[in-house]
């Protein structure tokens, strides 16, 4: 399993979703957003793709006057989420929900993604903002390659270079807005990527796949369904899986810091290791990898590699989560259980700050992390204070393969 996977934290972002249109063509009386599937209506599973976003700084949805109650109901249940009203057009419903943002620098990330694309892929979020990253990039789009034979008048169009446009779409904040301020009174542009191209801008695509469909018409929307029904239909099994990880102190004082749980902790010493040696974040990536049976830690950042020479340990631990929330095992992590094995520091007056670091790096709650700790009546290398042992036992749980 490749380890090329950008472990960086991600941008930070902003999403706006235009939700005001009338969904004539899906019939009925209730626009596409406010269709119930599940339980859920598909402007909330279309959010919740979003929301698991630690980066995600705010949305603005922009919908029809006469469902901002029901849309207003669905946005309080959102942190950092507001409502906005539409206009006669998509384009200028969208220029409504820029206005709507308070404080924004010219350089902040806007996401736009329809409301009817509850399929979006997450992976593909994560592309689109990891493209955002790059130098002098102001805007991307995600587009899935043609794969239809096309027709236009009775003549075969080469369908090479060709691409689906869809969205999440992704701008600088002065960007989008000074196209829309400069094409306001022209409807001529279907999505928000062309007002940016016709500015003269470069428009990055990023890959995506045909799943990512917009919901249109009743079949898009059996479709869906489908989906929906397929996953909640999927047996899972929980696991248990136990990390256990050694490092000595070195011989003497350096410029080298103790890090224990994500942290920072004051001693004379610090561990010895190629990465900065945090011993309990070792423990616990391998019991998640242990889970999954994908190896160890060394399996996959092996210390003969100089890439990981003084790494931050939490790059490992986020690999090794991002590989069981990844769509081979769709896994969910339940529970962390660490017990640390050291004589000298303390950790008690530590512990709290762990907790807290380890579940930021894991997208959990404090209280799903556990800290303990004991000596050895100093026997054996620990009682000896030649270095530190922690044992972590992880619960997950997996969606079992058909």
């Amino acid at each position: 399993m490749s380890t090329d996977r950008d472990l960086s934290p991600l941008p930070e972002f902003y999403l706006l979703i235009p939700a005001a249109g009338l969904s004539t063509r899906m019939g009925g009386n209730t626009p596409k957003p406010f269709i119930k599937v599940k339980s859920q209506c598909i402007l909330q599973h279309t959010l919740n793709k979003f929301t698991k976003f630690k980066s995600l700084m705010g949305i603005v949805n922009v919908t029809n006057e006469n469902y901002a109650p029901l849309c207003k109901d669905i946005t309080q249940q959102v942190k950092n989420c507001k409502t906005t009203k539409g206009s006669k057009s998509r384009k200028s419903s969208v220029y409504n929900g820029l206005k709507s943002f308070s404080n924004l620098k010219d350089d902040c990330i806007i996401l736009v993604h329809d409301a009817a694309r509850p399929l979006i892929d997450p992976n593909e979020i994560e592309a689109i903002l990891r493209t955002m990253q790059q130098d002098n990039v102001v805007a991307a789009t995600l587009a899935c390659p043609i794969s239809d034979s096309l027709l236009q008048n009775d003549t075969t169009v080469n369908r090479e270079n060709m691409w689906a446009i869809q969205t999440p779409q992704a701008f600088r904040y002065s960007v989008i807005k000074e196209a829309h301020e400069k094409f306001k009174d022209n409807d001529d542009f279907t999505d928000d990527a062309s007002l940016v191209r016709a500015m003269g801008h470069k428009v990055e695509i990023v890959p995506s796949s045909r799943q990512n469909i917009k919901i249109t018409t009743p079949d898009d929307l059996h479709y869906f369904e489908n989906i929906i029904a397929n996953n909640t239909a999927q047996k899972t099994e929980t696991r248990s899986a136990i990390g256990y990880d050694v490092h000595a102190f070195e011989d003497k004082p350096s410029e080298r810091k103790l890090i224990l749980g994500g942290i920072e902790i004051k001693h004379d010493v610090a561990l010895k290791g190629h990465s900065d040696a945090d011993v309990v974040l070792h423990a616990i990536t391998d019991a998640i990898l242990g889970a999954i049976n994908e190896g160890d830690i060394g399996t996959h950042f092996p210390p003969s590699d100089p890439k990981w020479k003084d790494a931050d340990s939490a790059l490992f631990l986020r690999f090794a989560n991002s590989q069981l929330q990844s769509p081979q095992y769709q896994g969910m992590l339940n529970f962390v259980d660490v017990t640390i094995q050291a004589e000298e520091p303390k950790i008690g007056p530590h512990r709290q700050a762990m907790q807290t670091r380890i579940a930021e790096i894991l997208d959990i709650t404090p209280n799903r992390v556990s800290i303990k700790a004991t000596t050895t009546e100093q026997l054996g290398f620990t009682g000896r204070k030649e270095g530190i042992a922690c044992h972590a036992m992880v619960t997950v749980e997996l969606v079992v393969p058909s």
